[in-house]
């Protein structure tokens, strides 16, 4: 897959640019590598630096627990069929702890056995904010015993950026990063089809 828009290089962006785009950068050996999420964007500034405040809060900054927050990312980049988004957070779920297991089961969904009833709740209202925009009546009173006000906001704000991600990552053809490809963390099958 050839991306639509070729990610922008620290040797090629200009000063401030280079500037942003080295702080987000990992180091690789002796290489800094720019992740093709960003390189992306990158190719409008402005709106790289104005996105990157709201995605760093809703990312390291929101009141939902790693844990919660990364299942949540992993069912939006399911259900979005987004396999660069799918590969990141499996990458940054299991640093947050989720198992191999607990990523298999994302797929499944939110009736999948193993999940806690805050888990479930939250798979299920993401899959409701993502088909029909909002959470149903009963969804929202299972989310009400396990989150508060701050995190229900919190929540649905996370779902919204990482659907806007995801659209972003498969409307431009993002390629998925080196060491995140099809073989190190293969997008499950179904969701290809």
């Amino acid at each position: 897959m050839e991306p639509r828009i070729p990610p922008v290089s620290l040797t090629d962006a200009d000063p401030e640019t280079h500037e942003l785009l080295s702080r987000l950068s990992r180091l690789r050996g002796d290489d800094a590598e720019v992740l093709n999420v960003f390189g992306t964007i990158a190719n409008h500034p402005t709106l790289l630096r104005k996105w990157l405040v709201f995605a760093t809060y809703a990312l390291t900054k929101s009141t939902l627990d790693p844990r919660t927050r990364e299942l949540v990312v992993l069912r939006v980049g399911w259900r979005c069929h987004a396999p660069y988004e799918w590969g990141q957070h499996v990458v940054v779920g299991r640093a947050a702890g989720l198992t191999d297991v607990d990523i298999a089961r994302v797929a499944e969904g939110p009736n999948a056995p193993g999940w806690s009833s805050a888990e479930a709740a939250a798979l299920r209202a993401t899959d409701e904010l993502h088909d029909r925009t909002t959470i149903s009546d009963a969804t929202w009173a299972d989310l009400r015993p396990h989150f508060s006000d701050e995190q229900i906001l919190d929540f649905v704000f996370l779902v919204g950026n990482y659907h806007l991600v995801s659209m972003a990552l498969n409307a431009c053809a993002v390629v998925r990063d080196d060491g995140v490809d099809d073989t190190t963390v293969p997008f499950p099958p179904s969701a290809n089809a």
